[in-house]
């Protein structure tokens, strides 16, 4: 089903783009098992046919590496459609459900029905699998479907527009490229769903539009999220999954990143001597010249995190990096022990290779501090000890939580991704991204037969006590107001 996706679209013509969508989805075919099937195995043709062209374009944006590029972008997506394709018909497949004696003799159902036409509005750090993903999610509901990726990551955005024209059925499935314009332009049509991966400020803009049609959203935000390192763990192990998450991942470019680390003021000196030993190993002496790190996305954001870096509270609390390139946008892995609590590294999220490590008396007063902030995206704990576990899990508020691990929790289709507060609503990955799309309809059948007069007036007293029986399921009562008693 090839067909052409304009790589630049105007904002005057994004009108008569959502009312295409909207045709194609009337049409019927949107719906249809074989044409879900049928976008599938294409969005997979793209990934394993292409695997260089994303490589190319996300080195382009975002210095990636191809492992890293590979690993958390393409084989993930691939991953998802895979899934998808295998379980579609079961997932399709009306769920049964047991109904009351009100409406008895009756069965009942659920049955997944796609929202329409919906409009998913990507983000630049991870923009091949967080702009996809969500579209393979869309289509296996059986939806119509733009999709908006950041200008912020122009190459990967210019790539996803180009072959999804190329391998999609382009009367249902859309990219449409720009920036502010074009994404205003798009929120002011009417969607059937809207799913968004950004920042919180972005976020309520979207929310906002949406209320205007009562459209139901996804909201896949960020914040500060927070790391709690025991003594009683392997440490090696620990900073080796610490660091991987933190700088392996996009050079915390991540939402769900590790954003500060709390720790006990008696062990902290091992945890930054085991960090620096660590990240020389993985990144060598000079991490700046690193193939093996992304860069900071652009300028922007550059000079935002060296601000947060060169802030006078910070005097001599640096105790790893520090260094900064500004000319290649690399910042080397950067620990800073003990910033003052109202420092801007500590008030706003991150998103880049700067890590706070805050000490406290005892681990447990970590909670107090986690808690009594916004609900992060994810909340991590690195323990022995199974009851610190239990009260970490118990006590913490957050979109997700992993015990002796960070971020790789969204990657099993089992879990559920997604926020929670400030941290964003909706979740998805595996059935839930299925889920996310789709609307479960109850359906109610009956035949001809089992009427019962008491719902019908004239009303009585007789009726009456046999409805009050029924619906508390009293068969005692139901028998004597049958029978008159």
């Amino acid at each position: 089903m090839a067909a052409s996706v304009s790589v630049s679209v105007s904002v005057s013509v994004v009108p008569a783009a959502a009312e295409g969508l909207r045709a194609a989805y009337t049409s019927g075919k949107t719906r249809t098992y074989e044409w879900r099937v049928s976008q599938l195995n294409a969005m997979l043709k793209i990934t394993t046919r292409h695997e260089k062209d994303i490589v190319l374009a996300l080195n382009s944006d975002l210095g990636k590496h191809e492992h890293e590029a590979f690993l958390h972008e393409i084989s993930a997506v691939s991953a998802a459609c895979r899934m998808a394709l295998k379980e579609l018909r079961l997932w399709m497949k009306p769920e049964k459900v047991k109904t009351s004696m009100t409406t008895f003799p009756s069965s009942g159902e659920l049955v997944p029905e796609p929202y329409g036409v919906v409009l998913v509005i990507s983000t630049w750090n991870y923009p091949i699998l967080l702009s996809l993903e969500p579209v393979i999610a869309a289509i296996s509901a059986g939806n119509a479907v733009v999709l908006k990726p950041s200008e912020v990551a122009p190459a990967t955005s210019e790539v996803m527009a180009k072959l999804l024209g190329q391998y999609m059925d382009a009367s249902a499935v859309k990219v449409i490229e720009g920036g502010v314009q074009e994404t205003t332009a798009l929120l002011e049509q009417k969607w059937d769903k809207i799913f968004y991966t950004g920042n919180n400020k972005v976020g309520r803009i979207i929310l906002a539009a949406a209320a205007q049609h009562l459209t139901p959203v996804i909201l896949e935000l960020g914040g500060k999220c927070p790391v709690i390192v025991d003594s009683n763990i392997n440490l090696t192990v620990a900073v080796k999954r610490l660091i991987s998450g933190k700088w392996g991942c996009n050079s915390g470019q991540t939402c769900v990143a590790p954003d500060y680390v709390i720790t006990t003021k008696a062990f902290a000196s091992k945890l930054v001597d085991a960090i620096s030993s660590e990240l020389e190993r993985f990144y060598g002496k000079d991490p700046v010249n690193s193939t093996d790190m992304s860069r900071i996305i652009n300028s922007r954001h550059f000079e935002r995190l060296t601000k947060l870096l060169d802030e006078d509270k910070l005097f001599g609390k640096i105790v790893i990096g520090g260094q900064c390139d500004k000319t290649n946008l690399k910042i080397a892995p950067t620990v800073i022990l003990d910033p003052p609590l109202d420092s801007l590294i500590m008030t706003e999220e991150i998103f880049g290779p700067l890590l706070p490590i805050i000490t406290v008396n005892d681990i447990r007063d970590g909670f107090n501090f986690i808690t009594s902030k916004e609900k992060p995206l994810a909340a991590y704990i690195f323990t022995n000890d199974r009851k610190l576990k239990e009260d970490f899990v118990q006590r913490v508020s957050a979109g997700g939580i992993a015990v002796n691990e960070v971020t790789i929790h969204l990657t099993d289709p089992a879990l559920p991704f997604g926020g929670v507060g400030e941290s964003g609503m909706g979740t998805y990955h595996g059935k839930y991204s299925f889920e996310a799309f789709s609307h479960k309809k109850p359906v109610l059948y009956r035949g001809f037969t089992g009427e019962i007069s008491a719902r019908y007036p004239p009303y009585t007293t007789r009726k009456l006590k046999f409805l009050k029986a029924a619906m508390n399921g009293n068969i005692i009562g139901i028998i004597r107001a049958l029978l008159g008693w």
